[in-house]
């Protein structure tokens, strides 16, 4: 298996004695996009964290290329080990213009290489272009999400970790933020992994899925064998997928 991330028997929390997290395994290939599918309070966001660096982990280890980055802060993740992330909230800065948003999350670019990166982005995400001297805070939520998302390619990641993307966003901009996650990977061969709500949606667009239950894996599989099963629609995905 070439995984370009391997989660193994990953323990943390953010209590003493208390783990969120209990003993979870997981991989994602190169440009493959995996989500993360369950209930709130599964440890969904806690995984994508603890992957991050924004979180120690208890015991396991985090690989990422064939390192184990377990140890490795985040800010050293995403300078060094080719990592993004991008939160659910607060992660645009709305008093900047789209173009400073670029700039900030090119700050370890080489100065001659940033605006190049960033041309490179506006034509994957032309509405970046045609706002890009405008403040960030009067983009759309579908927009405010693709900056978000170009914001944290700036420095080439070759993993992409994305906290509920459609978070807030009606059902028209949802399939326009996911469009967008696409392209990431068709153009730029990223390997993203996803914590997803809108579990239907999510594994439309995904190659896998884990899906969590009280900090372990309950499930795993190719979506389009789980999107199919009886059981795990039932149990899992809220009834009927047409």
């Amino acid at each position: 298996m070439n995984a370009m991330i391997k989660i193994d028997e990953v323990v943390a929390g953010y209590i003493k004695d208390v783990d969120i997290l209990n003993g979870i395994s997981l991989y994602a290939e190169p440009a493959e996009i995996v989500c993360l599918l369950g209930p709130n309070g599964c440890g969904k966001s806690t995984l994508l964290k603890t992957i991050a660096g924004y979180l120690c982990t208890r015991s396991g280890i985090v690989w990422l290329n064939g390192k184990d980055v377990s140890g490795v802060p985040v800010h050293d993740k995403v300078r060094s080990c080719g990592l993004g992330f991008v939160p659910q909230t607060d992660n645009i800065f709305t008093a900047m213009s789209v173009y400073e948003n670029l700039l900030m999350g090119g700050y370890y670019v080489p100065v001659r290489e940033r605006d190049k990166r960033i041309s490179q982005l506006c034509a994957l995400y032309p509405v970046l272009e045609r706002k890009l001297h405008a403040p960030a805070a009067s983009m759309s939520g579908g927009e405010r999400q693709i900056l978000a998302l170009a914001r944290a390619l700036m420095p080439n990641p070759r993993v992409l970790l994305l906290d509920e993307p459609s978070a807030g966003l009606s059902p028209k901009v949802l399939h326009e933020v996911f469009d967008a996650i696409m392209q990431v990977r068709e153009q730029e061969g990223v390997t993203i992994i996803m914590v997803e709500q809108n579990a239907i949606e999510a594994m439309r667009i995904s190659d896998r899925a884990y899906i969590l239950s009280l900090g372990t894996v309950a499930l795993s599989g190719q979506c389009r064998e789980l999107l199919h099963d009886a059981k795990v629609r039932e149990l899992y995905l809220g009834g009927r997928v047409d």
